[in-house]
Formats: C-alpha cells, sequence, structure tokens
C-alpha cells in the first residue's frame, strides 16, 4: 500500500541555489541563481517558500529562515555531465547523461544540415545563428512573412529553432518543418540536438512581434526507461504538465496538459489536487527559465518566484492528508551571471506532507534521482535496470 495516494513533483525550470563544485569546468564561476536574486532584490514575499524551509536551506539579502520549517529540505548535485533541461529532468527520474547534447552556439549549424533542411522543407533559411527568440523575430521576421524564408536559430542550449508566424507560415507547416528537422538531427551523431523547438509568433512589423503559447517541443526520447515507465507500466496515472510530455516524448506518461505560462500551469497543478488520481502529478514551470533566466532579468525572475509562492499557498491548502508535495529544480540559470546559458548549480530539494511528523535538513544527495527513487518506493514499484538513484520515502513521512 502506497504510504502517499498522490505525489505532486514540481520543476521550478532554472531554479538553481548555488555553484557545483565542478562549475569552472561548465564555463560557471560564483553562478546562484537563488541566492543573487535575493541579494539584488533584498526581500521576496514568499511566505510559503519561506514557511515550508526553502530559506533554511539557502537564504540570502534581507531574509532568513523559518524557525520552524514545516518542510524536510537539502540541496542535491546533479550526477550528469550537463545543465540542460532534458539531462535534468531524465536525471530526477533515473537517466544519467554521460554525453552533453550538441551545442551550435559559436557556428551555426552545418551547411550540410541547412541544405538538407531547407531541400526537405521546400523553404529558405535565414539566420542560422544563436539569438536571442525576442531579437531574431525583431531582425529577422519581416523578411520571413514578405519572402516566405525560415528563422532558423539556436542558443546556448542544444536546440534547433524554427520561427514560423502563425498568420503566414501556419502552424501547421511549421510543426511538419520541424518534424523533418528532428529527423535530420538525428540521421548524424554529430547533428544530435536535445530538442527541436517550433517557435510560432504573431505580428506583421517590429515592434509587433509576439511568441505565442503554440511553441512544441520535440525532444529526443530517455535513453532508456524510467520511473515514469515502471508507474505507467504498474497502472499508476503519470500525470504531465507544462513540457514534461516534451522532455520524455511521452514515454511514462498517461495524462498531458500543455500550459500557456508558469502561472497557469501552477493553476492547471492545482486543479488536478481537487481531482482524484492515484500517482504522480509531474509540473514543469519554464517561465523562470526561458523568459528571466536567459534574458538576465533579475527583477523579472524575482517577480515570478512571487507569482509561483502565491499559488503555492493555495496548493498547500488543498494538499489532501496522504499527499506529497515535492519542490526542486533541473539546473541554474543565474540572472545575475554573463552570457545567456544555464548555470552548473546545486538545486533545492523540498518536501512537505500534512501528515509528516516535523520538517528539517536532509543530507546532501549525489544525484537529482533520489526523487525518481523515492516516488517508485512509495508506490511499491521497482526502478528500471540501469537506473541511480536512492529513495528517501522513510524520512519523508
Amino acid at each position: 500500500m502506497s504510504e502517499y495516494k498522490r505525489v505532486f513533483a514540481i520543476v521550478l525550470d532554472s531554479l538553481g541555489i548555488g555553484a557545483m563544485p565542478d562549475s569552472r569546468r561548465f564555463g560557471d564561476v560564483g553562478v546562484d541563481t537563488f541566492g543573487h536574486i535575493l541579494e539584488r532584490m533584498g526581500t521576496l514575499d514568499i511566505l510559503n517558500l519561506q514557511k515550508l524551509g526553502f530559506l533554511n536551506l539557502h537564504c540570502g539579502g534581507g531574509m532568513s529562515g523559518a524557525e520552524r520549517p514545516l518542510g524536510r529540505y537539502m540541496r542535491m548535485a546533479e550526477a550528469s555531465n550537463a545543465k540542460d533541461t532534458m539531462a535534468g529532468h531524465w536525471e530526477m527520474m533515473g537517466i544519467k547523461t554521460e554525453s552533453p547534447f550538441h551545442t551550435f552556439t559559436d557556428t551555426g549549424f552545418p551547411p550540410e544540415l541547412i541544405a538538407e533542411l531547407e531541400k526537405r522543407c521546400g523553404k529558405r533559411v535565414i539566420g542560422n545563428k544563436s539569438a536571442s527568440g525576442t531579437a531574431i523575430l525583431e531582425e529577422l521576421a519581416e523578411e520571413e512573412i514578405e519572402t516566405g524564408a525560415m528563422i532558423v536559430y539556436t542558443s546556448a542550449d542544444s536546440v534547433l529553432q524554427i520561427c514560423g508566424n502563425e498568420e503566414t507560415f501556419d502552424l501547421q507547416n511549421l510543426y511538419r518543418c520541424c518534424e523533418i528537422a528532428r529527423e535530420i538531427t538525428l540521421s548524424r551523431e554529430e547533428w544530435r540536438v536535445g530538442r527541436v523547438i517550433a517557435r510560432p509568433y504573431v505580428g506583421k512589423k517590429k515592434g509587433e512581434f509576439k511568441r505565442t503559447s503554440n511553441r512544441h517541443d520535440y525532444a529526443l526520447k530517455p535513453t532508456g526507461p524510467t520511473a515514469l515507465n515502471a508507474m505507467k507500466d504498474a497502472g499508476l496515472d503519470v500525470i504531465g504538465v507544462g513540457k514534461i510530455n516534451d522532455i520524455f516524448c511521452g514515454e511514462g506518461i498517461t495524462e498531458t496538459y500543455h500550459s500557456d505560462s508558469s502561472v497557469h500551469g501552477m493553476e492547471q497543478t492545482i486543479e488536478l489536487c481537487g481531482k482524484d488520481f492515484h500517482g504522480l502529478c509531474f509540473t514543469n514551470l519554464v517561465d523562470f527559465d526561458a523568459l528571466w533566466g536567459h534574458r538576465r532579468n533579475v527583477e523579472g525572475y524575482g517577480r515570478e518566484i512571487e507569482k509561483f509562492d502565491r499559488n503555492l499557498g493555495v496548493l498547500l491548502e488543498r494538499l489532501r492528508e496522504d499527499d506529497l508535495l515535492i519542490l526542486t529544480a533541473d539546473h541554474g540559470n543565474d540572472p545575475a551571471y554573463t552570457g545567456t546559458d544555464h548555470t552548473r548549480e546545486y538545486v533545492p530539494f523540498l518536501a512537505y506532507s500534512k501528515k509528516m511528523a516535523e520538517g528539517g535538513p536532509l543530507p546532501e544527495a549525489d544525484s537529482f534521482a533520489v526523487i525518481g527513487a523515492t516516488i517508485a518506493e512509495n508506490f511499491g514499484v521497482s526502478m528500471p535496470e540501469g537506473t541511480i538513484g536512492h529513495s528517501l520515502l522513510e524520512r519523508l513521512i
């Protein structure tokens, strides 16, 4: 019998809590996403995170931890040789990534790849460089609309992104081109990127362009079965909210909900809390990363945390006695750091249930995979062969 009937695991995408010992190898020195936000802003209105123990785990600015925190907390180190979304989420569910995905930040994509993409899509490619998604629209969207070309770009992440105006490109055609790009990038090992992303937008001239919520990620399948597969195979509910279904290519997911924003993702999670299911609700809140971390906007990131905290308060009230809540992150993205890349950081683990005897610290974990292993043990399923991680369930009761 499950200790908890339902587990809600929520990923605050990119909310790292300080540099890992090997962060310099990833080009990151002195990074600290949450710490630098607090340092820059002084205080945040995050009463719910504070009472659970988030600030006992990592504090800064003019803020301090709770005298008697309600949750169990620790920091987790990433075992994978990476600092990206896919590796972070896969590791949570038991997969260690040894080889990082390829990036094309400095060079753009190879001419052979672009030529094949143009041939199969029937469109001329413009862009082919690393750029901000909003900046490249200002630069090239008018040309795309006028000529019927296709904007292709990348970033500091392992991604190939294609922009398409929803009126002139057509959304389904954009998705078709992204599916072709996914096939092409899998045809050679040296072209293997973690994700191909459709980036639809609206607007007709500079200053009006705006990306829409019809984004779609075409990710690689996990390199092996995860805790999600084990749960689904056992007949349990595995509900993905936000990017979860994309990150795992639907593997191990029984039900999925697309989110228009991180606020919407929390609203969906709160709504699911009112339903009767048996298993896991796995939520990714991407705006911390996409809107604020990559754009190096400290205040925007801080305000997004405050928005989350307000909805966290609603969720806490609605949790049942036999529910377990886990809050975590998948990597860092320090908005006070240089560049636009993710940052190699420890991430938080914060667990709470109304039936926990007490809160307090836990020993540091050497992998994010303690999350999947804990969830698997709770539901009485075995982690798949080849996965990593150990369970903390007995410490969360």
